[in-house]
């Protein structure tokens, strides 16, 4: 009997060990918080699996970070970069082709004059300094040769954060990958990756899309499932300022003109394979405008994207593009 009652008591140990429950890993990371869910046998934590991509990808690609590789590269410092860097690098040059310089890294510059980058600007900007800062932009100065960063000229400061966030989720989903991990969800500041279904709840991944509330509240209408796929937001509501006319101007500076955006688009949402492309795109799209997007989503089917924007009367609406999965 007692003999009987070990291997019984065995199996069930072994058992409940094998069994797939969710381990839920957050935090704050790249001046935002991270939630990564995840189905494990035995609770198995990733933690300092994490921890290690996100020092990686701010080692490479943090303009906040003084030795990191681009603040580097920014200081004329170094030349020779890293295979993150070589990464993101080829996917900006991809998304800033295909949007005729739209997406663009190397808007640094007019980023941090207008206040909104890891620099602060002190001095008031007129239309001779911004002129003289848009000298510092055009991504086409710019080219690797394997991992070696060429400039055509010396002034181009480039900027990824964008992009590397995106790039982070993608990072973490390939980590989980090489663990066999089938069902997880990956949320960095709002840029997601899922891929099949919540364990727990038996059901697939539900996301939202987060309403335009300029007051600072959080409030979904619009829910779906998100399979196997990524989407990245982008929106002018949180990250503003006001001129003096009392008029709102967003954070996306318009890479032609070397101005913030002026724009009746509030809220862009990217569905596409990896996250590091729908972060991209999600920036460019908020740049450009109703109009040009659908134009541009009608020769690219291979992104969705779902648009809130203020009509003409003034009110908020909602504009899915290419099989976006919400109405």
């Amino acid at each position: 009997m007692k003999r009987y009652y070990f291997s019984t008591l065995l199996l069930v140990l072994v058992s409940c060990n094998n069994e797939l429950t969710n381990t839920k890993l957050k935090g704050p990371i790249f001046g935002t918080f991270y939630e990564v869910t995840y189905a494990a046998k035995g609770n198995e934590n990733y933690q300092k699996a994490l921890d290690s991509i996100f020092a990686a990808v701010n080692q490479s690609m943090s303009n906040y970070q003084a030795d990191s590789d681009i603040s580097k590269v920014n200081q004329h410092e170094l030349d020779i970069v890293d295979s993150y860097f070589v990464d993101v690098f080829k996917a900006a040059k991809e998304i800033y082709n295909q949007t005729d310089g739209v997406f663009d890294p190397t808007i640094g510059k007019l980023v941090n004059a207008w206040n909104f980058g890891s620099e602060e600007y002190k001095t008031k900007l007129d239309s001779l300094k911004i002129d003289s800062l848009m000298q510092y932009v055009g991504f086409d100065k710019v080219r690797l040769n394997n991992n070696v960063l060429i400039k055509s000229d010396p002034k181009p400061y480039i900027d990824f954060n964008a992009i590397a966030k995106g790039y982070a989720v993608d990072l973490v989903a390939a980590f989980l990958d090489s663990k066999a991990s089938d069902n997880y969800m990956i949320n960095i500041g709002g840029e997601l990756r899922t891929k099949g279904i919540n364990i727990e709840k038996q059901s697939g991944w539900t996301v939202g899309i987060e309403n335009p509330n300029f007051d600072g509240t959080q409030s979904y209408d619009k829910v779906f499932v998100l399979k196997n796929s990524a989407m990245a937001t982008t929106g002018t509501y949180r990250k503003f300022k006001w001129d003096e006319n009392g008029k709102r101007y967003a954070h996306i500076i318009n890479t032609k003109t070397g101005y913030p955006t002026r724009t009746n688009i509030l809220s862009v949402s990217v569905i596409a394979e990896n996250c590091m492309m729908a972060d991209g795109y999600a920036t460019a799209f908020q740049a450009m405008g109703v109009e040009m997007v659908k134009a541009f989503l009608s020769l690219h089917p291979e992104l969705k994207a779902c648009i809130i924007f203020e009509n003409n009367n003034k009110e908020f609406e909602m504009l899915s593009l290419n099989s976006f999965p919400v109405n």
